[in-house]
């Protein structure tokens, strides 16, 4: 299908060019989403006629967004989530949450704003693009931490705060030997205690015994 842009579109075109696309595309994204018009010749007349109206709108748009941008720049967003040794979360963090995140912090924005491919699942600093406009973008560092303590060392380093593989490797170690030194005690208490009933036992007979004589 071809049609007319509204506004720049990433990796199809500015605003006013013609391009094809795939008709799905077309009618799931860009003509709902108003960033297009399908490329008739009423269209394209219609377009031209208000031209110079719509760009002068999306230059207020991009102001507005650029300084949006501008206040983005000093922004810490700091996430709590509980996670494991190794750094996994426990659940993940969406595009939602980012979006939640960013507000509280001081700059509103809207989910449809955050780019993120996957959801977020591991501790540490991510750095998640913020589509203001579809001419200004801003990248904010996402700190994802067990603790605000975690997350002020994280922001320092500039690593997540996790085990090492040794660490990792000789806490399973600890854990193992802990689990068979219990279970060496409960065979030897169980075993003692088997003794103590056999020699009990034995002195019951040996008292039956002498009864018995």
């Amino acid at each position: 299908m071809e049609v007319i842009l509204l506004e720049r579109v990433e990796r199809l075109g500015q605003m006013g060019d013609v391009v094809t696309v795939k008709d799905g595309f077309a009618r799931n994204f860009l003509l709902p989403m108003k960033k297009a018009l399908r490329a008739t010749a009423g269209n394209k007349a219609t377009f031209e006629a208000d031209r110079a109206q719509l760009e002068a709108d999306n230059l207020e748009r991009k102001a507005e967004a650029e300084a949006v941008a501008k206040a983005m720049a000093d922004v810490k967003v700091v996430m709590i989530r509980a996670a494991g040794e190794s750094g996994q979360l426990y659940g993940s963090v969406s595009s939602r949450d980012i979006a939640d995140a960013v507000t509280e912090a001081g700059v509103g924005i809207s989910r449809s704003q955050v780019v993120l491919d996957r959801a977020i699942k591991t501790l540490g600093l991510h750095d998640v693009i913020i589509r203001l406009h579809p001419e200004v973008t801003e990248t904010v560092i996402v700190n994802i931490a067990r603790s605000a303590d975690e997350a002020e060392t994280q922001f320092s380093t500039g690593s997540a705060v996790v085990a090492s593989e040794h660490e990792e490797f000789k806490a399973d170690n600890e854990f193992v030997e802990e689990v068979a030194e219990e279970d060496a005690d409960t065979v030897s208490e169980e075993a003692a205690a088997d003794s103590d009933a056999e020699t009990s036992d034995e002195v019951e007979v040996s008292e039956e015994e002498a009864k018995d004589e």
